[in-house]
């Protein structure tokens, strides 16, 4: 069963899979991933390379080269165990097969171990992941705006992302709080994100560090009266975040998301907004806010 329920998972989100892969960057990706595998196992290339197999067939792969993908895909299997998204499967699969083609292509050819590197990193400093841009009801705010919105109506409960576009934990997370977004907003529970790689003095302002080494990205604070009240990930003495896995059903439940929205909806209700769209879960085409 441990291992049919990852399949049945793909398989669900196999159309969605499609759709990604199609992208530039996804497609460069995957042709990055397997190119050591093309070149030992192509014809005309393969039978120039070195091989210690003991039958010297140079289009298969020595026991060395199979330690090392056994290896690699144990570490992607431990990782991918805390992955969120369908996305960060891909992305620990794509990022770890990158790694063992270092490896290989060292292994057998300095030279070619070389030119793979480099690619390898021309393309890290030239294509990023794409971003997400589907349906949401989310405000976005910058150093200017955030503390005005928060005050602005004290019956109104906030839930806001501070996030930075280079992270990939919070590219990952995009799509997970915009669903979040669209089945909670209302007139008293707002959705709300800023970008403290951008605004560094919120950064500083509400203590969420956006250093790689802190781990605090992407956060979740929870505003009532303007005032926080709630927190994920926590951060210990050391400034560092605890463990806290950004999967939905958490959110929900540290957040209490069910009893907020019952309890915001009458607000809504209490201004005579009782059949405003916006207090019952939505179900828009794209709906994107900014501040």
């Amino acid at each position: 069963m441990a291992l049919l329920t990852p399949l049945f998972a793909f398989l669900y989100h196999l159309p969605q899979v499609y759709k990604w892969l199609l992208k530039p960057y996804y497609v460069a990706s995957l042709f990055m991933a397997v190119a050591f595998l093309a070149v030992r196992k192509t014809p005309g290339v393969c039978d120039h390379l070195s091989t210690q197999r003991e039958d010297g067939n140079s289009c298969d792969f020595d026991w060395r080269e199979v330690e090392i993908l056994m290896f690699l895909s144990a570490i992607v299997m431990m990782k991918n165990r805390r992955a969120i998204t369908v996305e960060q499967h891909v992305g620990n699969i794509i990022l770890f097969s990158k790694v063992a083609n270092v490896i290989l292509f060292f292994r057998l050819d300095i030279r070619m171990g070389l030119l793979y590197l480099t690619l390898c990193i021309v393309f890290l400093m030239t294509c990023k992941p794409p971003l997400y841009m589907g349906p949401e009801y989310i405000k976005y705010f910058n150093d200017k705006t955030i503390d005005d919105e928060l005050d602005r109506d004290g019956r109104v409960t906030w839930i806001v992302e501070f996030f930075a576009n280079w992270s990939p934990e919070c590219q990952s997370f995009a799509s997970v709080y915009a669903d979040l977004s669209l089945k909670y907003n209302c007139a008293g529970l707002k959705f709300g994100k800023v970008d403290i790689g951008r605004y560094g003095e919120v950064s500083k302002r509400y203590k969420v560090s956006a250093s790689p080494l802190s781990k605090q990205l992407p956060s979740l604070v929870l505003f009532q009266g303007g005032k926080e009240v709630l927190r994920r990930p926590q951060v210990d003495k050391k400034g560092r975040a605890v463990s806290w896995s950004f999967t939905e059903e958490n959110i929900i439940r540290e957040f209490n998301l069910n009893e907020l929205y019952q309890k915001s909806k009458k607000l809504g209700k209490n201004k005579g907004d009782a059949l405003s769209p916006s207090c019952f879960p939505p179900t828009p085409t794209g709906c994107r806010a900014t501040g």
